[in-house]
């Protein structure tokens, strides 16, 4: 099976409405399959303040992939421990529409570059039970398993990390 290349983009303010559906539809339609209804609600609500998102988007590294000038993904980094070389990724997220179409390899792909060329050492992330297969195959290892509570909502992920 062919793929169209995934082209990989810095986050443009306009952006920010557009990615915050693409979350949303994500949990709902892809994590639902290891996660409750109540659950996948109480991480992707319909009334999550849309300035906060942007604010979040726009103070950190955020790349956008794109098939076709199809949003595809998107992912965010933040230097959290810059002294020791420490990266978090807090959202990394493929459409419902484009899973295992290599949006996720090229999107890591492009956040584990950025890192590097930052002088981070280490990447480490929450991943859900529904990507955790995915980070295993690129190489992060787990670290634990934890349970994150999220309105009122106890959800599973694990603590992930890879050196460079």
């Amino acid at each position: 099976m062919t793929h169209n290349p995934v082209l990989i983009r810095p986050y443009r303010p306009s952006d920010a409405d557009l990615l915050l559906e693409l979350f949303r539809d994500t949990i709902r339609r892809v994590n639902i399959a290891h996660y409750s209804l109540s659950q996948v609600r109480a991480w992707a609500p319909d009334e999550m303040d849309r300035e906060v998102w942007a604010h979040k988007l726009a103070g950190r590294l955020c790349l956008v992939a794109e098939i076709e000038n199809d949003v595809a993904g998107f992912s965010d980094l933040e230097s959290d421990v810059p002294e020791l070389g420490s990266a978090h990724l807090d959202r990394f997220f493929v459409s419902a529409n484009h899973q295992r179409q290599g949006v996720g390899r090229a999107l890591l792909r492009a956040m584990i570059g950025e890192a590097k060329s930052r002088s981070q050492r280490r990447v480490h992330l929450e991943a859900s039970i529904t990507a955790l297969p995915f980070f295993l195959s690129q190489g992060f290892t787990n670290l634990a398993q934890q349970t994150v509570h999220v309105r009122g909502e106890s959800l599973t992920n694990y603590r992930m990390e890879v050196w460079l």
